[in-house]
């Protein structure tokens, strides 16, 4: 399993490095037979799994919940597991005893913090010289995307680009292993390359160090909106749907289950496996 040193040395050495979200066991252990280098519990799980509109209503039970059978499924792939809203924005105490569940208890190697206010900062150094790995996350925060004016490109601004130069910078003082940038213009995102000693893992933000994409989006399996950024290399919605309709079609029509799923009294089975 990679360590976050790994991850740095692969900047240096300009490998790229693959990031893909998973929210339970199954598709855990699909990413790691594919040899992707991290793993994000992303609370995008309140919108990919439970429904929601947006990342808000997700909380720490859940993301420990799901981080539990991530950590199953995939027990030689380093994860990232997020720290949802409002669990990281009153103290430094709050937020260590909560990312202390997510990795403890819930099996994550790190966990990722979005913003960059002083609180954040500060704990990003307290969690890292207690021996937590944070990775960082700048650009559109779905956390906060009510005070952004809802999912949209950051960055694009002068000022917005040059604060969000400064943030990445502290958030790498601070001893962030990694940053996310969501949603940014391209060329903000190769002068954050070029800035950052730590490794930006991009996604809707062109060519980074790294890319990042949700499973659902990124098999097919989301329906409805998606994303500009997010490539489908599959269509595994259409497969599972037609999986469905042909058994119900078989249970109408009486073919299954046939011999072959239906199981026998015990003389019988004795007679016909002699």
């Amino acid at each position: 399993m990679k360590q976050t040193v790994d991850f740095l040395k692969m900047k240096r050495n300009q490998e790229m490095i693959t990031m893909v979200t998973a929210y339970d066991a199954p598709t855990a252990k699909i990413v790691e037979d594919a040899a992707i280098d991290l793993i994000l519990v992303g609370d995008s799980l309140g919108m990919v799994v439970h429904g929601h509109q947006g990342t808000q209503p997700v909380t720490l039970d859940d993301m420990l919940l799901h981080t539990k059978a991530v950590a199953r499924g995939a027990k030689q792939t380093f994860i990232v597991s997020d720290l949802p809203f409002m669990t990281y924005h009153r103290s430094i105490e709050d937020t260590v005893t909560n990312a202390t569940t997510l990795v403890q208890t819930g099996g994550a190697h790190a966990v990722k913090l979005e913003g960059c206010t002083g609180l954040i900062l500060d704990s990003i150094e307290r969690l890292t010289s207690g021996g937590i790995a944070v990775m960082g996350h700048l650009g559109l925060t779905p956390q906060s995307s009510t005070v952004l004016g809802g999912f949209k490109v950051q960055g694009r601004g002068e000022q917005e680009r040059t604060k969000l130069i400064e943030d990445a910078k502290r958030i790498e003082a601070s001893g962030a292993f990694a940053l996310v940038v969501e949603c940014i213009p391209e060329s903000l995102t190769k002068e954050l390359k070029d800035i950052l000693a730590i490794p930006v893992i991009g996604i809707g933000a062109g060519k980074a160090d790294g890319q990042v994409l949700v499973f659902h989006d990124l098999v097919g399996l989301t329906t409805g909106y998606i994303p500009k950024f997010a490539k489908t290399y599959a269509n595994v919605h259409d497969v599972m749907l037609q999986a469905v309709e042909q058994y119900r079609d078989d249970v109408l029509r009486e073919s299954f289950p046939d011999e072959r799923y239906t199981f026998k009294d015990a003389k019988k089975e004795r007679s016909t496996s002699v």
